[in-house]
């Protein structure tokens, strides 16, 4: 399928609020915490660097050399254990797959309590949802899943920000896809538009930054990737979940119809693949 282009208009320019404000300039002060996975942004910035350069530096975090080598070694990408060093796991995966892993270690600060409780499996669901269902939106599957994985950025941003907050607002609207309106109405803009604003701060190009700006807005194709990662995740993990029609906020390019397979799949992949990045 050839790549879903659209025609982007100029978002409304808006004065964010105090504490958004503060929200934004947070985002700066964060590399400081892990510089490694900052200088892992900058090397994966520069057109100049290579698998070897880059799995120099990576030596530097083990927990984040981990999740490279699990990733590579990992059944969706095939290899199932043949990934023997670091610079061959940094091949398989790709610079892009990296630099998200680098990113979202941003938002650590070495305690799973810093994070909201459904973090990591909710990051995981929405990466492998949206890179089986990449092709339906003319993406690449691997760009697909930094997507998915990179979406949840914004959410532990909020968390930190908030830590007693936010957990609250988590406990009191479990279901995820339902969850933005609180945000919206305690912080001044949701996770997933705090998320495309860190992409941004951090120079990711708008491949990556697109499906999250445009995600509220349901006649965008490129922000119907996520929205259809996300309902497809809920399906699978939220009991009480009201399933919402798929064709409705993906612009068409799912249906029910072409639904339980990728269900399935991605059901299967998760088992396996929950707690990969949580562990690293």
């Amino acid at each position: 399928m050839p790549e879903v282009r659209e025609q982007l208009p100029a978002e409304p320019s808006a004065e964010p609020s105090d504490e958004t404000a503060a929200i934004l300039a947070g985002i700066d002060s964060m590399a400081t915490r892990r510089p490694v996975a900052a200088q892992v942004l900058a090397v994966t910035s520069s057109d100049r660097s290579d698998a070897k350069s880059l799995a120099q530096v990576l030596m530097g975090d083990a927990r984040l050399a981990g999740r490279v080598t699990k990733l590579a070694n990992s059944a969706h990408f095939g290899m199932s254990g043949r990934v023997t060093s670091l610079q061959m796991a940094v091949a398989v995966v790709g610079f892009l797959t990296v630099r998200t892993l680098a990113t979202v270690s941003l938002t650590e600060t070495g305690e799973d309590s810093e994070l909201p409780d459904d973090f990591w499996d909710v990051g995981t669901g929405l990466a492998l949802a949206a890179s089986r269902t990449a092709p339906r939106f003319g993406v690449y599957a691997p760009d697909a899943l930094c997507i998915g994985l990179l979406s949840q950025v914004g959410a532990a941003l909020l968390h930190h920000h908030d830590p007693a907050g936010y957990r609250a607002l988590v406990e009191e609207q479990p279901d995820f896809t339902l969850r933005r309106g609180a945000e919206k109405q305690r912080y001044g803009l949701t996770s997933v538009q705090l998320c495309a604003a860190a992409l941004e701060r951090w120079s990711f190009g708008e491949a990556m930054t697109v499906p999250a700006r445009r995600f509220e807005d349901r006649t965008s194709p490129r922000g119907g990737l996520l929205r259809g990662a996300f309902e497809i995740v809920a399906r699978l993990t939220l009991p009480d979940h009201v399933r919402v029609p798929i064709a409705a906020i993906t612009c068409g390019s799912l249906d029910e119809d072409q639904l339980p397979p990728v269900l399935y799949d991605v059901r299967e992949s998760l088992s396996t693949m929950r707690g990969m990045f949580r562990e690293g």
